[in-house]
C-alpha cells in the first residue's frame, strides 16, 4: 500500500509495447528515486512478456498491468491511471518506457508536485540533435491548436509523455469521458484538465530520441487522429470560452515555467 501520511503519495506509470530491450533500466532508476512503479503490458511480444514477468518477480515495488492486446498507448495510460488511483495513489508520474526521458528529473518532478498537489506538471522538453526534425517542427501546429482550445498559454507542450498526474481529477475526468485510445491521448488528457480547472506547472526536462529506438507513432493514421481531436477539441472549447477567458481574467492556470 502508498505511503500517504501526508497526503503525497505518488507512483510511476510506464506504458509499455514490445520495449523490452529498455524497460528494465528505466525500472532500475525510477527505484532509484524511491517510486513505486507500476508497468501496463500493452499487448507486448513474448520476448517482452518474459521481461516484464521477471521485473514483477524480482523487483520490489514493481506492479504489472496486462492488457490483454494491444488497445494503444491511451488506453493503457487510463487503465494504469484508474488502477493506481484505486490502490490508493495521489499521483502518477508518466515516463516512457524507451529511454526518451531523463530519469535524473524525478526529483524535480516529485518536488512540483507536492509544492502544487493539484496540479499537473508537464514536461516542456529540451531535444538535442537527435529530434527527428519533422516531429519537432510538427509539434508547433499543436502547440498553436492547444493555445486556441483553452484560450491560455497554460500548456506549453501537450505532446510530452513525461507528466505528473494528480489522480482524483484526472480519474474522475476519464469516468466523465474516455480519453483516446492512441497517440492522441496526451494532448487531450492536458486540454480536458485544464478546462476542468487544474492549474498547470510546466517543468523544462531533457529528451532525447534514442539510435534505433523503436517508435509506434503511425505517421498517416496518427496524424489524422490528431487532426480529429483538435477539430474536436476547438469544438468544445466554444462553449467554455465565456469560464475559460474569465479564468484567464482573474490569472487562473497561468503559464509556470
Amino acid at each position: 500500500m502508498p505511503d500517504a501520511s501526508d497526503g503525497f503519495a505518488p507512483c510511476a506509470l510506464i506504458p509499455i509495447y514490445n520495449h523490452g530491450s529498455t524497460i528494465a533500466r528505466t525500472v532500475h532508476a525510477l527505484r532509484a528515486h524511491g517510486l513505486p512503479v507500476l508497468i501496463v503490458d500493452d499487448g507486448s511480444d513474448a520476448a517482452t512478456r518474459d521481461v516484464l514477468d521477471a521485473l514483477a518477480r524480482d523487483e520490489a515495488g514493481v506492479q504489472l498491468l496486462r492488457l490483454p492486446y494491444n488497445q494503444g498507448k491511451g488506453r493503457a495510460l487510463s487503465a494504469g491511471l484508474l488502477a493506481a488511483h484505486k490502490a490508493g495513489y495521489s499521483h502518477a508520474l508518466q515516463i516512457d518506457a524507451d529511454g526518451q526521458h531523463d530519469t535524473d528529473d524525478v526529483p524535480r518532478f516529485l518536488n512540483e508536485a507536492r509544492a502544487h498537489p493539484r496540479a499537473l506538471v508537464c514536461g516542456c522538453p529540451i531535444y538535442d540533435d537527435s529530434v527527428p526534425r519533422g516531429r519537432l517542427y510538427g509539434r508547433y501546429v499543436t502547440h498553436v491548436c492547444v493555445w486556441l482550445e483553452t484560450l491560455s498559454l497554460a500548456i506549453r507542450d501537450s505532446m510530452c509523455g513525461y507528466r505528473l498526474y494528480p489522480l482524483a481529477a484526472t480519474c474522475a475526468e476519464i469516468a466523465r469521458a474516455p480519453l483516446p485510445a492512441r497517440m492522441d491521448f496526451d494532448t487531450e488528457a492536458a486540454v480536458r484538465l485544464v478546462w476542468r480547472g487544474v492549474a498547470v506547472r510546466n517543468l523544462p526536462t531533457r529528451v532525447i530520441y534514442p539510435e534505433n529506438g523503436l517508435s509506434h507513432f503511425r505517421m498517416l493514421q496518427d496524424n489524422l487522429r490528431i487532426s480529429a481531436m483538435h477539430t474536436r477539441l476547438l469544438l468544445g472549447m466554444l462553449p467554455r470560452a465565456p469560464r475559460l477567458l474569465w479564468r484567464r481574467f482573474r490569472g487562473e492556470n497561468a503559464c509556470v515555467a
